[in-house]
C-alpha cells in the first residue's frame, strides 16, 4: 500500500510540473511581448510583439514538454 501512494505521489508531482511549465512559459512569453509593444514602443508595434513572444512562448512550453518525455527517471 505505501509504494503505491508513493508512486500516486510521484506522478501527480509530475503532471503538476507539466501543467506549471507550460502555463508559466505561455504566460511569460506573453507578458513579454505585451511589455515591449506598450511601455518600450508606446504602442507602434502592437499587438505584433505579443503575437512573436506568445508564439516563442508556445515553444518553449512544447520544447519542455518534449524533454521531460525523454527523460528516463518517471
Amino acid at each position: 500500500m505505501a509504494g503505491t501512494s508513493k508512486e500516486a505521489i510521484k506522478l501527480l508531482t509530475v503532471f503538476g510540473t507539466i501543467g506549471l511549465t507550460m502555463a508559466s512559459s505561455v504566460f511569460i512569453g506573453f507578458g513579454m511581448g505585451y511589455f515591449l509593444d506598450h511601455k518600450i514602443f508606446d504602442g507602434k508595434t502592437s499587438p505584433w510583439l505579443t503575437f512573436i513572444f506568445l508564439g516563442f512562448g508556445i515553444f518553449a512550453g512544447f520544447k519542455n514538454l518534449y524533454q521531460m518525455s525523454k527523460r528516463k527517471d518517471l
